[in-house]
């Protein structure tokens, strides 16, 4: 039975190294993968899904006014899909997730997305909040925070390594960017911590 699954995560926790190694194995086992990904996200190259450690793969890209659903079918079209692979899901819209659920309901695809959960303000991407409540299926990607603890929060860091406390949701970056902290480092990184609180 096809599914829509939401594996979720902060910064630098390995979802796009998941999402080419889970695409790998269908290849191995003779099986057709479809891989997509946000037109504006160029880091890994135009049309490249890749990993900080150095791993790529080909993928279509999307942009925010594309109905995901009608590309899904015109992909069919042209030979079978066993599972669609998404990355960068945060950067969905709220009507790109229903049309993925409706390939995955009336196409029968199965649909891997991944992505953040929250911005480096702690919020809510659309396309994340949409996951959170349609998804059939949710997987936390874990990685930790230099204290060792459980990273669920990130900071953004300007070109001087200022903690940035508001601008837009999305901008596009990496390790030089972005630090993924536990709950507890990213409020004292924005200049939330309480006074008396204990180290």
């Amino acid at each position: 039975m096809a599914k829509l699954y939401f594996h979720y995560s902060t910064m630098n926790a390995g979802k796009s190294t998941a999402l080419l190694q889970a695409a790998h194995n269908y290849r191995e086992r003779d099986m057709v993968p479809y891989l997509l990904k946000a037109a504006f996200d160029t880091r890994a190259g135009a049309d490249q899904i890749g990993s900080r450690i150095g791993i790529s793969a080909p993928a279509e890209c999307f942009g925010p006014d594309e109905d995901l659903f009608a590309k899904m079918a015109a992909h069919l079209d042209q030979g079978p899909v066993d599972c669609a692979f998404l990355d960068e899901a945060q950067f969905l819209t709220e009507a790109q997730v229903w049309q993925l659920a409706r390939a995955v309901d009336d196409l029968r695809v199965p649909v891997m997305c991944y992505g953040l959960r929250v911005d480096f303000l702690g919020k809510l991407f659309p396309g994340s909040a949409t996951l959170l409540a349609i998804a059939d299926e949710m997987r936390e990607v874990r990685t930790i925070c230099h204290c060792g603890k459980k990273a669920t929060m990130v900071v953004r860091k300007d070109a001087d390594g200022n903690v940035a406390t508001a601008g837009d949701q999305v901008q596009i970056g990496g390790n030089e960017t972005y630090v993924s902290l536990c709950r507890k480092h990213w409020r004292e990184a924005v200049g939330d911590a309480q006074p008396g609180t204990r180290p």
